[in-house]
């Protein structure tokens, strides 16, 4: 599944050519991708055919684009919210080209400087999704998520443009910051780890707590940080938890600077090419290989309905 350094290089690669455009045509080729839509909405093509988008945003793995119906409107009330799932791909292509043979949903767009633009939202198990959701204020009144280097943290001033950055669709309300957020509160996250007996790597991977982390960034951070993923989180001291946080922030920027990971075709970016973090993978998928630092053999071992990759030496269960 793609995970916050894919959906990341997504958003940032369609941002330019999105923002601002209107949508002039919907086609939906199959319905089971939009299993997250509320259709007492309205119905889908009918909500997004003449609406301008405004940006694109990122929480975690969760992508969305805010509506507004004409320049100069009050702040968005909705939002086009994409979900990639295992497999989804959200594409950039001209208008015309011959379709992916798994295209699910193309939206046509017309953009003021880019001219026409189609995207398309590809899907090959169709656990991915797009929906039309209503957007609501976040509980700090701060931003909702990321959507480029230029967006200042804190809470926005009122009465502003830019309160419409204090809104998130309502499905995606529930789900934790993440590490790269300018409002991630690093405290707050220790303190969670105080209050569960659970083991690190389920709560790295509970998106409520944190998002955008999963299995191959969290076993690469608790590599990096010598943690074994069964240690029980309230076991951590002070110091390792904030070596856990600091090495899950350096991983997950380190990913997004190499576009991400592709072990295999599903995940690509908008212009359909592949990641290059699976080169630098020094724990996921390596079991049988010396470990870079102690040389002794990784491993795998049984995690959930999953696997974890650990050094049995580096991260001892303490």
């Amino acid at each position: 599944m793609p995970e916050l350094p894919e959906v990341e290089a997504v958003r940032a690669g369609l941002e330019p050519a999105v923002s601002g455009s209107t949508v002039t045509g919907v086609e939906v080729f199959d319905e089971r991708s939009l299993r997250r839509h509320d259709r007492t909405l309205g119905d889908f093509e009918a909500l997004l055919t003449g609406a301008r988008i405004d940006s694109a945003v990122r929480r975690g793995k969760f992508l969305w684009f805010p509506l507004a119906a004409a320049p100069g409107d009050e702040p968005p009330t909705r939002a086009l919210v994409a979900h990639l799932g295992m497999s989804g791909q959200v594409l950039l292509r001209a208008p015309g080209i011959e379709p992916e043979k798994l295209l699910r949903i193309r939206l046509m767009l017309q953009h003021p400087e880019h001219g026409e633009l189609a995207l398309h939202f590809v899907d090959q198990r169709i656990f991915g999704s797009m929906a039309v959701d209503r957007l609501q204020t976040t509980r700090d009144g701060r931003a909702a998520g990321y959507s480029g280097p230029g967006l200042a943290p804190g809470p926005p001033a009122a009465g502003t443009a830019a309160s419409a950055s204090a809104l998130i669709p309502s499905q995606v309300a529930h789900i934790g910051r993440d590490p790269l957020d300018a409002n991630f509160s690093a405290p707050e996250f220790y303190r969670a780890l105080t209050r569960t007996r659970s083991g690190i790597k389920r709560v790295l991977l509970d998106q409520q707590t944190v998002s955008g982390i999963g299995n191959i960034y969290a076993d690469e951070a608790l590599y990096e940080a010598r943690v074994h993923f069964d240690q029980p989180a309230a076991s951590l001291s002070a110091a390792t938890a904030r070596r856990l946080l600091a090495a899950v922030r350096a991983i997950l920027l380190r990913a997004l600077a190499e576009g991400g990971t592709s072990f295999d075709a599903t995940y690509v970016n908008v212009n359909g090419q592949s990641g290059y973090f699976s080169h630098s993978l020094n724990a996921y998928g390596q079991h049988g290989r010396p470990c870079p630092r102690c040389g002794t053999e990784l491993v795998r071992m049984k995690f959930m309905n999953r696997s974890s990759h650990l050094c049995p030496r580096c991260q001892r269960l303490r």
